[in-house]
């Protein structure tokens, strides 16, 4: 491809990707699949790699920079970023509307009505965006309202906020909102629980860690969203009205918070107020009231400001949604890993318009802090949980009962297991009901099993209709049982039962990594299979044997004896073992070593721009080094692509050295 072509092409990828980036994250409403985006986004990183004199500051792909933050830079707000007064209750609200009526001149002729903009008050924290020469040049922080922190290139990593706008604003500035929407808070805390570590407590401390992070790559794995409410021009209101600033930014492309009113009175406002209230749950992120604000710009200087806060708005604020009740039973649910989580039965009581029965206490570790039993009055929060929580004990009960996790798996009396050091207990039984969806679709994935066409809806009506109830049932299926399925035509039929068929051939160390054996993933059962060759002697090894294989620890060993020790996941593997699967092996002939990588160990995460996670760890073993799936001490290199994740932020904080693609090539020498 010519210069002048490629550069064609490069424009054209870069205006189809910003228009489904607004349509996808500004207006909920995708045009494209996340796979046409996709590719459309690796063909645009690739014409970049190759002509990198195009590269420009507001090209999609330059969202996450690739040099972290060495410490804080704070620069001073053009105008003072103002917090709000608060209003607590409808007189005090009332109370407001009086004070601006008296404090504003009569209406006459030439004095606008007044009016008032309500908008929804989003539990984040403040941001203003610079642009200049319409690209997006500067993010600072709220910081004291005087000056901020500058979060640029962690800003850049925010989907919804746009990297360029029409220039018709010379000097432009919008303040918004930065929020962790409920879906994103919820997944970034179930993989925190997952590796181990502390859970946010809400999305409001989410998004302000998030956004502050030093690495761009890290904000950019979780996913923030930004809503525009201000816009200024060089440090002053640009319009003359805030409902004419709101359609402004909303027409320049910000994301701009939908559910927003003008209203003529107090009787209006208490309508919209009372209407969120009542909706504040369903929404998909955190809502703690709403803001009131005078629209006529000019009404607002006439009203001024004090040192703090405006005189022309302020933000309603709800009632937190805390009740008391009695604790009458504690249980356990059993989830999709195999862990046990107490659940607080309560007497139904109602919370924010809804009737609650029941509350998550998380762990042994939680209900020991707070000291509660059977029988205890406690007070419980709905805060945008779907199940509430537990905040402390009101009340001893007079015949209280304290809570002991059972011995065996509710669900299907596996054994159950607490690692030294861990919060959760753990059934370790693979054909646990609660835990066999998940262990059916991880058999299945690519890089376990390989079974094509085996997803998530497949799964679902081979278990509500009981035909498979553990992963060696799938070798029984019949074309004539999947064809009766919904969706399912003879040739889909006879496909997905000629890869299920195809899969016996996998080698052995897939056919250990698809068991689904806690912490070992695919390098691990890589590394087993070559130190017990055979599915018999990995069975019967004890667990000092176990550690005696490179790179298994005490916990690896300690969780390959327990599930062995459970008669019930011995039975599965004879089950495959007779549907002809692989239980002997044959390490590969010995690797062409690369200097600098040969003895390494490798960490991947997030996308590379050109090669697929398999590619990459094909590569590095094929030139001697070693994959692993967690960062510790001894990680020499994290191999980070876009949205990485966690292992980044770990690698980060234990110096470990964090290379880019481009990096590693070099490395191999391509």
């Amino acid at each position: 491809m010519t210069p002048d072509a490629a550069l064609q092409e490069i424009e054209r990828l870069r205006e189809e990707l910003r228009k489904h980036e607004h349509q996808y994250y500004v207006l909920d409403d995708p045009l494209i699949s996340d796979a046409e985006y996709d590719g459309m986004m690796r063909r645009l990183e690739s014409l970049e790699h190759a002509h990198p004199e195009t590269i420009t500051p507001d090209s999609p792909t330059q969202r996450v920079g690739g040099t972290p933050r060495t410490g804080t830079e704070t620069v001073a707000h053009s105008s003072p970023m103002l917090s709000l007064e608060n209003a607590l209750n409808e007189e005090e609200l009332a109370a407001f509307d009086r004070r601006v009526r008296e404090l504003l001149p009569p209406e006459t002729g030439d004095q606008p009505p007044l009016r008032y903009v309500a908008e929804l008050k989003l539990d984040g924290l403040s941001m203003a965006v610079r642009y200049e020469e319409g690209q997006l040049a500067l993010a600072i922080t709220r910081g004291d309202g005087r000056e901020g922190e500058v979060v640029t290139e962690n800003a850049r990593t925010i989907r919804s906020l746009p990297l360029r706008i029409a220039g018709e604003f010379p000097g432009l500035e919008a303040r918004g909102e930065v929020v962790m929407p409920r879906a994103a808070f919820d997944a970034l805390n179930h993989q925190r629980e997952a590796e181990g570590l502390s859970l946010f407590a809400n999305p409001r401390n989410a998004a302000a860690g998030t956004l502050r992070m030093l690495d761009a790559r890290v904000t950019a794995a979780r996913r923030l969203d930004y809503y525009a409410y201000y816009l200024l021009h060089h440090g002053e209101f640009a319009l003359d009205s805030q409902w004419e600033s709101l359609d402004t930014l909303a027409r320049l492309g910000f994301k701009v918070n939908p559910h927003r009113r003008l209203c003529r009175n107090l009787e209006e406002l208490l309508a919209v107020i009372r209407e969120w209230e009542a909706q504040r749950e369903r929404l998909p992120y955190e809502i703690d009231g709403v803001v009131v604000k005078v629209d006529s710009r000019r009404q607002q200087e006439a009203l001024g400001s004090t040192a703090k806060a405006p005189r022309w708005a302020i933000a309603f604020k709800y009632a937190a949604s805390q009740v008391e009740t009695v604790l009458e039973q504690i249980t356990v649910q059993v989830g999709r890993t195999g862990a046990l989580t107490p659940v607080a039965n309560l007497r139904p009581v109602a919370v924010s318009g809804v009737t609650v029965s029941r509350a998550t206490l998380h762990n042994m570790d939680e209900i020991e802090r707070l000291g509660v039993a059977e029988g205890d009055t406690v007070l419980i929060e709905r805060s945008g949980d779907v199940i509430p929580k537990v905040l402390r004990v009101v009340r001893q009960g007079e015949n209280r009962r304290f809570f002991e996790m059972p011995p065996v798996c509710p669900e299907c009396g596996g054994n159950v297991v607490r690692e030294p050091g861990e919060v959760a207990y753990r059934c370790v039984n693979a054909s646990c009901p609660a835990k066999i969806r998940e262990t059916l679709l991880h058999f299945a994935s690519r890089p376990v099993m390989d079974i094509d066409g085996l997803g998530d809806a497949i799964v679902d009506q081979l278990l509500a209709r009981e035909l498979v109830r553990n992963p060696a049932d799938l070798y029984a299926l019949t074309v004539e049982q999947i064809e009766g399925l919904d969706r399912m035509g003879r040739k889909s039929a006879e496909n997905l039962v000629a890869a299920i068929d195809g899969s016996r051939r996998q080698p052995l160390p897939r056919v250990i990594s698809a068991l689904g054996i806690r912490f070992v993933g695919e390098r691990t059962a890589q590394l087993l299979a070559a130190a017990f060759p055979g599915m018999d002697q990995l069975m019967e090894a004890s667990e000092e044997e176990l550690q005696r294989a490179d790179e298994i620890g005490p916990k690896v060993a300690r969780c390959i004896r327990d599930y062995f020790a459970d008669a019930r996941n011995r039975e599965l593997v004879e089950r495959l073992r007779d549907a002809g699967l692989q239980f002997q092996y044959r390490a590969p002939a010995a690797a062409v070593t690369v200097e600098g990588i040969a003895g390494k160990v490798f960490v991947l995460t997030g996308t590379l721009p050109s090669l697929t996670r398999d590619e990459a760890k094909a590569r590095i073993e094929g030139a001697g080094g070693k994959v692993t799936g967690s960062v510790s001490g001894k990680t020499d290199f994290v191999l980070a692509g876009a949205e990485a994740g966690s292992k980044l932020e770990k690698a980060l904080a234990l110096g470990v050295r964090v290379i880019d693609e481009a990096e590693f090539l070099a490395m191999l020498g391509a």
